[in-house]
């Protein structure tokens, strides 16, 4: 069911406090209950008919909503200021269900390169098994190549705010405008920046996802996403292009979603047709969880995006590396557009390529003591990994080339520890690396001593 937009008058650690708030009338319970129920109770057979056929905007089953949940997307869709929002399990399947309420066999998806590798895996994988083509822009500065690439049977649009590990900011209004001049719609993954730090839709996107499992459950203890329609886009100005949003329904009665939900015609396609039919259904546990976590994302996406800045700053005076990849460096080649879109800070995930290669990575990755070597991100604990020969080990070494995922790269989440003292864990790196270093002559000389 809808979520209607209320005016935005309060500041955003306001906002994630009291949005999308309806008052517990049986109890007075403060914080929104968590109902754990599979199914909803009628009143009589008038009132299961209307709910079945949408005359009842009450619930029925929590596969196709839940109070908990629609208290969360109510709160989401007002701090990305969508329209509206639909929580489903995963950031994965909030991706998933985004894309196949799009596109269809035959189809084709324009995206940014460096996107994440779990995001192309069911780019090419999974999408490519259903018929559905996504093409990479190798550079996603270049707005021309992205409008050559468009083709006439092109449905989106996608790109990632700040990608995941290399820390690319992408041109949203840049890109937008590509897509509204295509008349496509033009969807973005805001895990990483949060609507903290940007809100996607006050620069032209259409559709915003997230990874709820990260900063905005904050504590790695719950998964779950989101996708969140600005109700902006003209799904009529090309029939052809989105029949299954513009022709009749056997399930509307002979309506189309357009005419029967107005706006909310694509966040009503998801909730009746991608994910309730596929099923990727939110915990309503996950989701009171996930509320937990927003309340306090400002606090935490500040402190975490403070120190990220100087952890980069400190990495990139290092020797031994190579190079940083951080926006809210000067150095980095997205900083003006960090300057542009992020002026809050730029986000808490970096990653650095050491100049030993996996060796040194290896050896940096098993010294380390506070930061825990583990496949996420957004906690409030810090996190390293080695993507090479983790979450980006399944591709084949060109493509990992052109995400510029080497063997030497190491990605950080940084949490909310002093960062002195997660300076002096990174320290504990270097000295591995150096004590390397300084063995091998040694060891090369004793190898020749007769």
């Amino acid at each position: 069911m809808p979520h209607a937009a209320v005016p935005y008058q309060t500041g955003f650690a306001t906002q994630q406090v009291h949005a999308g708030e309806h008052a517990d009338t049986t109890y007075g319970a403060r914080i929104t209950p968590i109902y754990l129920s599979a199914g909803f109770r009628f009143d009589d057979f008038a009132q299961a008919r209307d709910r079945f056929s949408g005359d009842d905007q009450g619930f029925v089953y929590t596969r196709a909503g839940n109070p908990t949940n629609a208290a969360l997307e109510r709160k989401l869709a007002e701090l990305e200021r969508g329209r509206d929002a639909v929580v489903v399990a995963s950031g994965q399947a909030a991706l998933a269900v985004a894309v196949l309420a799009v596109a269809k066999a035959g189809d084709h998806v324009l995206s940014a390169q460096s996107i994440y590798s779990g995001t192309r895996s069911l780019f090419t994988q999974g999408f490519g098994r259903f018929g559905i083509e996504v093409e990479f822009v190798d550079d996603a500065r270049d707005l021309d190549e992205w409008r050559r690439r468009i083709r006439p049977n092109t449905r989106a649009v996608y790109a990632e705010t700040i990608a995941n590990p290399t820390n690319e900011v992408v041109d949203l209004a840049g890109l937008a405008g590509v897509a509204q001049a295509a008349g496509v719609p033009f969807i973005v993954d805001n895990t990483l920046a949060t609507p903290y730090l940007v809100r996607p839709i006050e620069h032209g996107a259409d559709i915003v996802v997230h990874s709820a499992s990260k900063f905005l459950s904050g504590h790695g203890a719950a998964l779950g996403g989101v996708v969140i329609d600005a109700g902006t886009f003209n799904w009529s100005s090309q029939p052809s292009a989105f029949p299954h949003l513009n022709e009749p329904d056997e399930g509307l009665q002979g309506l189309s979603y357009l005419e029967a939900y107005g706006d909310g015609a694509y966040t009503a396609y998801i909730r009746g047709v991608t994910a309730a039919l596929f099923g990727p259904v939110l915990s309503p546990f996950n989701a009171f969880l996930i509320q937990q976590g927003i309340e306090t994302l400002s606090l935490r996406v500040q402190r975490q995006a403070s120190s990220a800045a100087v952890i980069a700053a400190w990495l990139e005076a290092q020797p031994e590396v190579l190079t940083v990849n951080y926006a809210g460096l000067a150095s980095n080649a997205s900083h003006d557009l960090a300057q542009r879109y992020l002026p809050r800070g730029q986000g808490a995930v970096l990653s650095f390529v050491l100049g030993g290669g996996e060796a040194s990575a290896q050896r940096f990755f098993d010294s380390v003591e506070l930061f825990s070597r583990m496949s996420h991100i957004g906690d409030t604990r810090s996190l390293i990994l080695h993507p090479a020969t983790t979450t980006h080990a399944h591709l084949d070494a060109q493509t990992r080339a052109k995400g510029r995922i080497s063997a030497g790269l190491l990605r950080l989440s940084i949490g909310l520890e002093e960062p002195d003292d997660l300076i002096r864990d990174l320290e504990r790196g270097f000295a591995a690396i150096r004590a390397a270093a300084a063995a091998a002559p040694v060891i090369a000389h004793e190898r020749i001593t007769p």
